[in-house]
């Protein structure tokens, strides 16, 4: 395999001098076009908590491939936020949302002829959306999940998303006075993330990295830590080292490993949203799922894990008791779980 099988393609010989030129022009030094060309593809937006702060990741990612020898492009897709369109015609574009930044990361990659790509999600549909065009490219990924946000905190109680629509409801019955309605608004989320408990975007990160998509430890990590700024370079580092190898995407998701991200879904408690979502990447990745793979699974695996929406704790308390390999562990020990399968890392 080509150190370089797709970008010499549009950057090798005489004729792609046009091509150069307007590289040179973005900041490409004549070395530059040696090396591999690494996409970072950034959902970085205001419109959430969950991507403001991903235009940082993604540089610290890229920062990742230049000290592994290979050139860095970034660019950017969408986001909707589910918190804000919930309740109004606008949510009614949160789903299509997936299918459109699988669209433009495949667009992108493709076009461009980029070597491997390196996709970061952070709010509900990012993810399963990279997962989606990751599988119908199948050339060398990787996935970095921006990271959650820690939970807020208003006399003595820990608050996240659903603490506001809940106190929605107590303050309209009369059950809560308009002084905690409205310090519960301001305090439920006091920095960037994802929402902190199980729901859609750790659900979703939590599986991709039980499937192998993206490193250890790396999905249940706050979005404010420095760990989450590490663990984004260290990925474009395996990453590179994963276009070297030519390890493809269809090599790590399987029918196996696919079913180890379900297991982890129902020991974590996990999303509905997670079943849709994994149908839909499963077809991309031409692997056979069906909804009867769910029940199958289901009934054998225990709900091991205390988190919101049903439990009490968040995300980031998972993260300290040992995340996600720590329930990896536990299912491969109680022979639920493929302890075979490939890994990003190989």
């Amino acid at each position: 395999m080509a150190k370089r099988p797709h970008s010499s393609l549009v950057l090798d010989g005489p004729e792609r001098a046009p091509g150069r030129a307007m590289l040179h022009a973005v900041g490409f030094t004549r070395a530059d076009f040696a090396k591999s060309q690494v996409g970072v593809c950034s959902t970085w937006s205001q419109v959430t908590p969950c991507n403001v702060h991903i235009d940082a990741l993604a540089r610290h990612a890229a920062d990742g491939v230049a000290k592994a020898g290979a050139k860095p492009v970034i660019f950017n897709t969408i986001t909707v936020s589910d918190a804000i369109s919930m309740g109004t015609e606008g949510m009614k574009y949160s789903l299509v949302s997936r299918e459109v930044i699988a669209d433009a990361i495949e667009t992108a990659t493709q076009s461009q002829f980029m070597d491997g790509v390196l996709a970061i999600g952070g709010c509900d549909k990012n993810l399963p959306g990279a997962m989606i065009g990751i599988m119908r490219m199948n050339i060398p990924a990787i996935c970095v999940y921006g990271g959650t946000i820690k939970p807020g905190r208003h006399k003595g109680q820990d608050l996240q998303i659903v603490s506001v629509f809940e106190s929605v409801g107590s303050f309209t019955a009369g059950k809560m006075s308009k002084e905690d309605f409205e310090c519960i608004e301001r305090k439920a989320l006091p920095g960037v993330g994802a929402c902190g408990g199980m729901y859609t975007a750790n659900t979703m990160s939590s599986s991709v990295e039980a499937v192998g998509m993206s490193l250890p430890y790396s999905s249940t990590m706050a979005a404010e830590d420095e760990e989450k700024r590490e663990s984004a370079a260290k990925s474009m580092e395996v990453l590179v080292e994963a276009v070297k190898k030519n390890l493809r995407p269809r090599d790590i998701v399987t029918k196996k490993s696919i079913e180890n991200a379900i297991a982890v879904i129902m020991a974590t408690g996990g999303s509905t949203n997670g079943v849709l979502h994994w149908l839909a990447i499963a077809h991309a990745a031409g692997v056979k799922l069906t909804l009867d793979d769910f029940e199958r699974i289901r009934r054998k695996v225990p709900v091991l894990c205390d988190l919101k929406p049903s439990g009490r704790y968040v995300a980031v308390d998972l993260h300290k008791a040992g995340g996600i390999p720590q329930v990896m562990k536990i299912l491969l020990e109680n022979g639920v779980l493929h302890g075979g399968c490939m890994t990003i890392t190989g």
